[in-house]
């Protein structure tokens, strides 16, 4: 059995170079099988097949057998590919931490690029990068205010919020009755929620210092995020005047 290019393609985006995608095939194809066996059927050269062989197995595409020559045995694709998954996330975990804790801190410092003050942005995908974004330089206390065509995005965020440092202040007003709030749940905060009948528009704000806000009435026309000073300072007055009005939830 051979395959496709496609899936060549995509076993190497996945970490694999040439001689182990012909090796982890060749198992595919043949089953329990010695170095040599492997390396005759995969046509690898026999000097490197166990670099291939250690490699996949490093990976969790392969095992081996305990007896006598050891003999090779491949990990169903499925299970393979999940384990791969969790492998490339907890990189990239480390690299995001990395980088945000020495590069990030680096070139605020050294203003290499001025800050835009204010972005519109397009599409959900871009929305939510930037209230990640957002989230993670939290410290102190978010404000949320949810209109109806807001909430899925809040929902989606919501594994965001439970991740957050602890003792952040976090103030939610949504449109709606008020078991809509109950399925807002953070662990690490202290939350109050209130209820309005109406909102034209909504949006979040993080310690007076940023603000994303969902401009519309029964869907976004705009989404704008803004760091300036006065865009900021209005939309956390005209937060605080609506959450004053607005009925606490029970």
């Amino acid at each position: 059995m051979t395959i496709n290019e496609n899936t060549k393609t995509t076993l190497h985006e996945m970490g694999l170079n040439a001689y182990e995608i012909d090796t982890y095939i060749a198992l595919i194809n043949g089953g329990k099988m010695t170095a040599m066996e492997i390396s005759e059927k995969a046509q690898v050269p026999y000097s490197k097949i166990y670099d291939a062989l250690n490699s996949l197995k490093e990976k969790g595409w392969i095992k081996s057998g305990e007896n006598r020559p050891t003999k090779y045995y491949p990990i169903p694709p499925i299970e393979a590919t999940r384990a791969t998954k969790i492998r490339l996330e907890d990189k990239y975990t480390i690299w995001e931490n990395t980088i945000a804790e020495n590069l990030q801190p680096l070139y605020e410092q050294k203003e290499i690029i001025e800050r835009p003050e204010m972005l519109i942005l397009r599409g959900q995908q871009a929305v939510l990068t930037k209230l990640d974004e957002m989230l993670k330089m939290t410290t102190k206390e978010i404000v949320v205010a949810a209109p109806k065509f807001a909430k899925p995005i809040i929902a989606i965020a919501d594994p965001w919020f439970n991740n957050l440092k602890k003792n952040i202040k976090i103030q939610l007003m949504i449109t709606g009755n008020p078991t809509d709030g109950t399925s807002f749940k953070t662990t690490n905060t202290t939350r109050e929620i209130r209820l309005r009948d109406h909102m034209f528009g909504g949006g979040i704000i993080v310690d007076g210092k940023e603000a994303m806000l969902f401009l519309g009435d029964e869907k976004p026309s705009l989404v704008i995020w803004s760091a300036h000073i006065g865009i900021v300072s209005f939309a956390r007055e005209y937060f605080q005047f609506l959450w004053n009005t607005s009925t606490t939830s029970p």
